[in-house]
């Protein structure tokens, strides 16, 4: 192109010389002869000058589309190997992604097949735990047939049989002892596994969508299939026992099967009601319950003490309720959870709860569960609420702050009395002031719905 417009440029400038010097030529003294020898001298002369500008600019042109092409070549280069590396990560990703699913999948057959033998572990406990209680009572009749032969003076023959009878029941106790001591070896090992599946899935969702589920368990449900609470507005019956039962776990060894309000009264203390909930062989008491939101738990201190709520629908049973209920021996405290993707975990403890005049002092100690612990275990928490805040830390009021009462450590972020709040579709979640379980070592998760319940550790207590 630009050897044709150099060209366009030189061609009239000869053509223009030349008119010149034939219009010239008509009043010129001088010869034809000499004339046309000049001008063609001229012509000759032009036509070099514009060959010379015309090969200066064809080499330019050549040396800037030289440097251009370098240039281009420099740059595919450079994307080549750019592409090329990618290509390998991308291979390597693949890789990674090919292992965790084929680990997942035998995982998942692993955690089936745990499944299984925690299933058939729960249907042997219950038969051990009735054949316990069938001990019990055979061993309760004969001290009552020892009061009596005591009073008789027994022959030697009935001593000896009597006797033999003790060490046979003996023996059988220590047995189902060393039996349930072996089935919770059993469940603290499935608890592990079981919490390496859930962090290899999450892993893997990682990977798959490249985001975390935010604020919600993984996973099915793990725990077996729980007798569903009474919802809101449900017609509840409320059942009076007869005798003086001391919790909910004696109603059921007297023969109550469903699930309910009851009357309860424990040793020292005023008959109250309670709901008990039948499940896994037996009963447990709830002494909290959050469904819906539709309770307040941002209460007072005397509140808190002595309970507020519908025991069918949103409670709080009271702390001195259940401080009158836990003084006679040895109980478990179970909190169930509940996600708003109707993921269900729950986590059991071994506790002792203190009185009044310590504030009502927890102190945990964690047996199992399927979701990692968020609460301090061997550590005395005191009860406090906004009006009655026991550990003020660095001016720092934590019930004010996070609303409802609750066994406050360093103001944590896990408070299962806290404001009910629903996740929002968009915006960041205002965590000090949700329902939320959190891991010392982990991520949020807000709770649609908790319940705590307690149950005796040992089966003396169900008298």
């Amino acid at each position: 192109m630009k050897i044709i417009l150099v060209f366009l440029f030189i061609a009239p400038l000869a053509l223009s010389a030349r008119a010149e010097k034939d219009y010239s030529s008509f009043d010129s003294a001088t010869s034809p002869e000499t004339k046309s020898r000049f001008a063609m001298l001229d012509d000759v002369r032009i036509l070099a000058n514009g060959l010379l500008q015309l090969g200066h600019g064809l080499k330019d042109f050549v040396h800037k589309t030289k440097g251009q092409m370098n240039d281009i070549f420099q740059k595919l280069y450079i994307f080549d190997r750019s592409f090329y590396e990618l290509s390998l990560q991308t291979s390597e990703i693949k890789e990674e992604e090919e292992q965790l699913r084929q680990t997942t999948a035998r995982l998942q057959i692993n955690n089936e097949e745990m499944k299984n033998l925690s299933q058939e572990m729960n249907l042997k406990i219950e038969d051990l735990i009735q054949n316990k209680i069938q001990l019990q009572e055979k061993v309760w009749g004969l001290e009552d047939k020892v009061t009596k032969l005591a009073v008789i003076q027994p022959s030697m023959q009935e001593t000896k049989e009597i006797s033999s009878l003790k060490a046979f029941v003996e023996q059988q106790d220590n047995h189902i002892k060393q039996l349930l001591k072996i089935v919770e070896d059993q469940h603290v090992q499935l608890d592990r596994q079981h919490n390496q599946i859930m962090e290899l899935e999450d892993k893997l969702n990682h990977i798959e969508h490249q985001e975390f589920a935010e604020n919600s368990f993984t996973g099915d449900q793990t725990e077996p299939e729980a007798t569903p609470f009474p919802v809101r507005n449900a017609t509840a019956v409320t059942y009076k026992s007869d005798g003086a039962a001391p919790d909910c776990t004696a109603l059921y060894n007297s023969g109550m099967r469903s699930s309910g309000v009851y009357t309860i009264k424990p040793n020292g203390s005023e008959a109250f009601d309670v709901y008990c909930e039948m499940k896994f062989g037996s009963s447990w008491t709830v002494i909290q319950n959050r469904v819906d939101g539709s309770l307040d738990f941002n209460q007072t201190w005397d509140a808190y003490a002595n309970g507020f709520g519908e025991l069918n629908e949103e409670f709080w049973l009271g702390l001195n309720k259940t401080y009158s209920i836990t003084i006679q021996g040895d109980y478990i405290l179970r909190i169930e959870l509940q996600d708003w993707k109707d993921n269900k975990r729950y986590i059991e403890y071994a506790f002792s709860l203190g009185g009044p005049e310590t504030a009502y002092t927890l102190q945990l100690s964690r047996i199992s569960g399927s979701i990692p612990n968020a609460l301090p275990e061997q550590t005395e928490l005191r009860f406090s609420t906004a009006d009655h805040d026991m550990d003020i830390i660095n001016d720092f009021n934590c019930p004010e702050n996070y609303l409802g009462g609750w066994w406050h450590s360093e103001c944590e972020e896990t408070n299962l009395n806290g404001k009910y709040v629903a996740p929002r579709s968009r915006g960041r979640l205002d965590r000090r002031k949700g329902l939320y379980w959190k891991p010392k070592k982990g991520r949020y998760y807000l709770l649609k719905s908790t319940k705590i319940m307690i149950h005796p550790t040992d089966l003396k207590s169900f008298d």
